[in-house]
């Protein structure tokens, strides 16, 4: 059995799984040092050493910031992806955060993206249907044609086409049925990167 982590130990893992989880990477030894207040970068490779030992952290050779948590200890994180509210594919809606999850397991599970439920049919060209699941790559740009969440300057947001065109952009729908949107500006939220739909 796994001996328990001593105080000093368990405050340095502490540290490590924060940064990774909040930025996508671990510390390397001189900010474990100092925050922690350890004074020599011999005495945190100890507490490191003794982490991997233990099965809490991987570490590869030669690399200042590639300290990773096990792949046993990310089983058990939380799983899935934020659920970030409904997006409109036909009126617009305003999308916001939830604390929900959705959990599409390692294929759509990457940094910064985040899973909308559509709401409406201007998407089903696409094969995007009422009731759907997107997964969204959170970026503030795109290129014209990409399918992306766009918040228009009154704050709503809605799942289109985007194509810039001059003075104006066109959110385009994928239904024969509908026209378009004009707006002079929008702000890109994300860009589409999977769609999942749940059989009923």
């Amino acid at each position: 059995m796994t001996r328990p982590l001593t105080e000093r130990q368990q405050a340095v893992y502490d540290f490590i799984r924060e940064k990774i989880l909040k930025r996508g990477y671990g510390p390397t030894v001189r900010e474990i040092g100092e925050i922690l207040d350890i004074k020599s970068p011999n005495g945190v490779m100890c507490h490191l050493r003794a982490l991997e030992r233990k099965g809490m952290i991987n570490r590869a050779a030669n690399k200042s910031r590639a300290i990773e948590l096990t792949e046993a200890l990310n089983r058990n994180a939380s799983p899935g992806l934020p659920m970030a509210g409904r997006v409109a594919a036909g009126a617009c809606s305003l999308a916001f955060e939830q604390n929900e999850m959705v959990d599409f397991a390692e294929m759509f599970q990457k940094d910064n993206r985040f899973v909308l439920e559509v709401t409406g049919d201007s998407m089903i060209d696409a094969h995007i249907q009422d009731g759907d699941f997107v997964v969204i790559q959170k970026q503030s740009k795109a290129s014209p044609g990409d399918v992306v969440v766009a918040q228009t300057p009154d704050g709503e947001a809605t799942l289109k086409y985007w194509y810039p065109e001059n003075g104006r952009i066109r959110l385009q729908p994928a239904n024969r049925h509908m026209k378009p949107i004009y707006v002079k500006e929008a702000k890109v939220l994300g860009i589409l990167v999977g769609v999942v739909r749940r059989v009923k």
